[in-house]
């Protein structure tokens, strides 16, 4: 997996091929496929793993600890860059990644604003229902994510996490505001 991670890291998906991580890991090609028959399986695979890597259990995600991943992201760029570039590419119709990631923003939508309910109840300082926040905690992390990449000595994502959380939560410290 982490091969086939590094190998669509410098090269895209499109521009990956299962030969390159075969021979990255020492088999064959037909070796490899007997694994993953083909390179949209290896692709979701890899995909399905990288999230296995992150999962907390089911009611442990806080939003605090949503700074504590995005420091996490920070010390693993190669990670980071793969999961930004198939995200990218997967927006494209017919993509073999597309159905994952639709699947997996829906759950991450849903999860978030369990979170986000968990810490605020049914509204939001701001007067936003967890639902419609959801969306926007996402874009946060993921456009910080896209800026870090291009440039991470100008952006600092966990201290920029912090300060929107203190914008969602109205607390002037970036610690959240608890209802």
């Amino acid at each position: 997996m982490r091969a086939a991670l590094e190998v669509i890291a410098e090269r895209g998906y499109r521009g990956a091929s299962l030969a390159a991580v075969a021979e990255r890991v020492g088999l064959t090609q037909q070796g490899l496929m007997h694994h993953f028959p083909t390179k949209e399986a290896l692709l979701v695979a890899v995909l399905e793993e990288r999230d296995r890597w992150d999962a907390l259990p089911a009611g442990r995600l806080r939003l605090d600890l949503l700074a504590s991943l995005v420091e996490y992201n920070a010390m693993r760029p190669g990670v980071i860059q793969t999961f930004s570039a198939l995200l990218g590419e997967s927006v494209t119709e017919g993509h073999p990644a597309r159905g994952f990631f639709t699947e997996r923003y829906g759950r991450v939508r849903e999860s978030m604003a369990e979170v986000l309910r968990a810490e605020y109840g049914e509204r939001l300082p701001g007067g936003l229902t967890p639902e419609r926040a959801a969306p926007l905690v996402v874009a946060m992390l993921d456009g910080l994510q896209y800026q870090w990449l291009l440039d991470p000595g100008s952006v600092d994502m966990a201290e920029a996490f912090r300060d929107f959380l203190a914008l969602l939560g109205g607390a002037p410290d970036g610690s959240p505001g608890g209802s």
